[in-house]
């Protein structure tokens, strides 16, 4: 066992234990932790290739081939004892986050633009960002909120996130789905929604069952799914849409998994495509319009390089921008 891989791993975990899963998840904190006290746990998870150590992959690995969950001593000894078969699963495997939830968060820039709409995503996964337009939304402003249904009627998967600001909301005019994924997930296969919802953190209330109602949504229609590269499918791809229809191509999150050097072509793919809309992280990129004020440590919402909101990364809070494209002066 290469003796710098324990460490890193220690070292991994550690900030794992102590920065992100407190507050989060009770289990994966317990575990992360188990794993800075415990040589064997660390040698164990080493053996993971390095790209495939991330805590919340592995632990999504551990849970879906069975380790105990609310004992962390028998945890701990069900790790080491499958530890060839806990490396040779996270191999194969990729953190495939689908949060519908994220909706929430494009449906401001979605409302800047008339329908009909093609909508593309690159980095899809599942699909269930393609369907903005069969979730219900709440927004909560202060002490009102902003409701909005779809047109045939309430949705069977309602998305909750807090607004600041006044972007003029409404229902997208949807009539092609399309997305691009290095390897898509089927809504309608249980092994494919077995792995989505085993992504959801212990102790994270009401994630599990949206995605679970999103995969039902997605599988009684589901989109046009393409296997390959972001940058190289996405041509081919958008000339199969509709040609009476706005293709609007999004990025919802996934330009931080695709290293920087190729980020431009992606980008550069969705704006010759059609509209572009995307959520990063300010430093992400430089094909923003102007740099993006962000106040919140949110991400950046854009319609065509142009950022019109802070955004929380999965959805949970809107924060419009005055003065942004169609929002009042």
């Amino acid at each position: 066992m290469d003796p710098d891989a324990v460490t890193t791993t220690v070292a991994r975990y550690g900030r794992f234990a102590r920065d992100e899963a407190p507050g989060r998840s009770a289990v994966y904190e317990g575990w992360a932790q188990r794993v800075v006290d415990d040589p064997a746990v660390a040698s164990a998870l080493a053996r993971i290739p390095e790209t495939r150590r991330q805590p919340p992959l592995v632990f999504a690995v551990l849970r879906l081939l069975g380790a105990p969950l609310d004992d962390v001593d028998a945890w701990a000894r069900w790790v080491v004892a499958n530890a060839d078969e806990v490396a040779a699963e996270c191999a194969r495997r990729s953190v495939q986050t689908n949060e519908p939830l994220r909706c929430a968060a494009l449906l401001p820039a979605l409302s800047l633009i008339d329908g009909p709409i093609a909508l593309l995503e690159v980095g899809a996964s599942a699909g269930l960002c393609l369907y903005p337009d069969r979730y219900a939304y709440r927004y909560r402003r202060g002490s009102e909120t902003i409701a909005l249904d779809p047109t045939d009627g309430a949705g069977a998967v309602t998305l909750e996130s807090e607004l600041t600001g006044s972007p003029e909301l409404r229902m997208p005019q949807i009539v092609w789905r399309a997305g691009i994924d290095l390897n898509p997930l089927d809504a309608r296969d249980d092994g494919d929604r077995a792995w989505l919802t085993g992504l959801v953190w212990p102790g994270e209330e009401g994630r599990r069952e949206r995605i679970a109602g999103a995969l039902d949504i997605a599988a009684a229609d589901p989109p046009l799914l393409v296997a390959g590269d972001g940058a190289a499918a996405l041509p081919a791809l958008a000339a199969r849409a509709p040609r009476d229809a706005t293709l609007v191509v999004t990025t919802p999150g996934v330009l931080a998994h695709v290293p920087r050097a190729h980020r431009g072509d992606v980008i550069a793919a969705a704006r010759a495509a059609g509209r572009w809309i995307t959520l990063d992280a300010p430093g992400l990129h430089d094909a923003w319009s102007q740099p993006p004020r962000v106040t919140r440590g949110g991400f950046a919402l854009a319609l065509d390089g142009d950022v019109v909101a802070e955004v929380d990364p999965l959805g949970a809070w809107v924060a419009w921008h005055p003065g942004s494209q169609g929002a009042p002066q």
